[in-house]
């Protein structure tokens, strides 16, 4: 779902708790596959120290919460730190970006990829600031992201997103990238406490290759 990637729940499986600690401290193994994408208008890198201030301003808004999983509000500076540390430290497991603005390292949003349990599928996760929406950031940041995947990682045959029913501008950005519609159903909401309905979408691998060029989707 878009945004799943601010905090993850505190609570950890027994089979996550079964790791050892080197396992789970090994930033470097774990981003061996996230290299720093570059797109014409953004940098995605590794989460800063130096983002934490810029991350809790842009994520302490409702409109952005309330449109994604797992971002609590209010989002405090605390969150923002434990987020970085979290991903720094390579706690969090995932490949996690900041998008920041070529023109000037300003800090935007996030996006990142979640593995999925089939291990031919990855899930892709986004959210932008208010002060940066409706201005192409998004489908920018997730076509650079859909092909490091595809590019990067043979293994992958399928890339699935998802988003709020009631999200235009996120279903719009999927569709954008050439994700087809495959069904719908609930996901948890941390920041509005509930299950909300959501759309799911899947991009397959030839479908990527068919569509390399992204100005033939309209």
């Amino acid at each position: 779902m878009q945004g799943e990637l601010l905090r993850v729940d505190q609570s950890r499986s027994p089979q996550e708790d079964q790791r050892s600690s080197t396992e789970r401290l090994r930033p470097e193994r774990l981003r061996t596959d996230c290299p720093v994408l570059l797109s014409e208008r953004l940098v995605m890198r590794a989460p800063h120290e130096e983002d934490i201030d810029a991350l809790a301003h842009l994520a302490n808004n409702a409109k952005v919460a309330t449109m994604v999983s797992r971002m609590p509000h209010p989002y405090t500076a605390d969150d923002a730190a434990d987020f970085v540390r979290r991903t720094k430290n390579g706690e969090i497991g995932k490949c996690v970006y900041a998008i920041t603005k070529a023109e000037n390292g300003a800090f935007i949003g996030c996006c990142g990829v979640e593995p999925q349990t089939d291990c031919k599928t990855v899930e892709i996760g986004y959210w932008l600031g208010e002060p940066y929406w409706n201005k192409g950031y998004t489908t920018e940041a997730c076509h650079a992201l859909v092909d490091m995947v595809f590019r990067t990682r043979q293994d992958v045959d399928q890339i699935d997103a998802r988003c709020r029913v009631m999200n235009v501008a996120s279903r719009r950005v999927i569709q954008k990238c050439g994700f087809q519609f495959q069904g719908s159903g609930l996901a948890a909401s941390l920041a509005l406490g509930s299950n909300v309905p959501v759309e799911w979408y899947r991009l397959d691998r030839k479908t990527w290759m068919s569509l390399r060029s992204w100005g033939n989707i309209a």
